[in-house]
C-alpha cells in the first residue's frame, strides 16, 4: 500500500498519506473501544510527517488516557467521523488514522 487517501463520511475532510503504514493493528483499550463503539478499533499508524491534509480542517478533542498520555481526536466538525487521533507519549513518532476513514478510492474496494 504506497501511500493512501482517505476522508470523512460527508467529504468535507480529505487526507493522504505518502508512505506506507508504520504498523497495523486491532486496538481493545477502552479508549479505542469507546471512540469506535465497538469491541476494538483497527488502527494504521502513519508517520506525522507523511500526512497532509488536502481538504477542510478537522475539530479536535482532547482527553487523558488511561495512560496518562493526552489523547487528541480529530474529526469532521460537519458528518463527526473521526479522521485520526494523535497520543502525546508519540508526539511526533505517528498519527493514527482510524480505518473507518480510509478511502474506498485508496483500497479499490467498490459497493455493490
Amino acid at each position: 500500500m504506497p501511500g493512501f487517501k482517505g476522508g470523512c463520511l460527508c467529504g468535507a475532510i480529505r487526507y493522504e498519506v505518502s508512505s506506507d503504514p508504520v504498523n497495523m493493528w486491532n486496538c481493545h483499550c477502552d479508549d479505542c473501544r469507546k471512540s469506535s463503539g465497538a469491541s476494538y478499533a483497527t488502527n494504521v499508524f502513519v508517520k506525522l510527517a507523511d500526512l497532509t491534509m488536502t481538504r477542510g480542517e478537522t475539530a479536535k478533542f482532547q482527553h487523558r488516557s488511561d495512560s496518562g498520555n493526552t489523547m487528541t481526536k480529530e474529526y469532521c466538525a460537519d458528518c463527526g467521523a473521526q479522521i485520526y487521533n494523535a497520543n502525546s507519549g508519540r508526539p511526533t513518532i505517528d498519527a493514527t488514522c482510524n480505518h473507518a476513514r480510509l478511502g474506498a478510492d485508496s483500497l479499490n474496494l467498490q459497493c455493490q
